[in-house]
């Protein structure tokens, strides 16, 4: 269904809805701010009084850490600001947009060392998003492998004969019973 044809209201997409602990959040940055500022006051003033070399480098310098550590916390503010609570409602998708309308989605899966990073694992991940219920002519999967492993490469060879196989498969089935039956041990060791 296209939304030129459709008469009413589209359905949504996705929710948006503040949660209701933003108000205390604001209020502890506003009381934790304040406690800084008098920080700030605090080393100004030992800056100023101090009688010694050792005694204003030392005050200097504490005065520095504060200064980037209060810097630190004020950028993580903006996150605890304003906190909502998300809900997507893909079902609504093909509602609202022909599938032939969907935008081109490009997936990068990266990997580097195959001892810390299983190349079963990897190819598990590939082979999941090439499941995805979505136009096979949109969707773009690319691997990159930065350590340059035969390991991963030759992993990624037999999961192109598998997934020959098995992405039909997934297609026919949903993609999330697809992707538990890849993960179990009984499918692929």
């Amino acid at each position: 269904m296209n939304t030129a044809t459709m008469p009413g209201p589209t359905p949504p997409l996705h929710s948006l809805r503040p949660l209701r602990r933003r108000h205390f959040n604001r209020l502890f940055a506003a009381v934790y701010a304040s406690a800084i500022l008098s920080l700030f006051y605090h080393h100004i003033l030992k800056l100023l009084h101090s009688t010694t070399l050792v005694s204003f480098f030392m005050s200097f310098l504490l005065f520095i850490s504060d200064v980037v550590l209060a810097y630190m916390w004020s950028t993580t503010q903006a996150f605890r600001m304003n906190p909502v609570h998300r809900q997507a409602f893909p079902e609504n998708l093909q509602k609202v947009l022909d599938r032939k309308d969907f935008p081109a989605m490009d997936i990068f899966i990266c990997t580097a060392d195959p001892y810390k990073e299983p190349p079963i694992n990897v190819v598990n991940t590939a082979l999941s998003v090439m499941a995805y219920d979505y136009p096979t002519e949109k969707l773009s999967v690319y691997v990159s492998d930065d350590g340059g492993s035969e390991l991963t490469m030759f992993a990624f060879m037999e999961a192109a004969k598998f997934g020959k196989q098995w992405v039909p498969f997934c297609r026919r089935i949903t993609s999330q019973t697809a992707a538990r039956m890849l993960s179990s041990p009984q499918i692929m060791p």
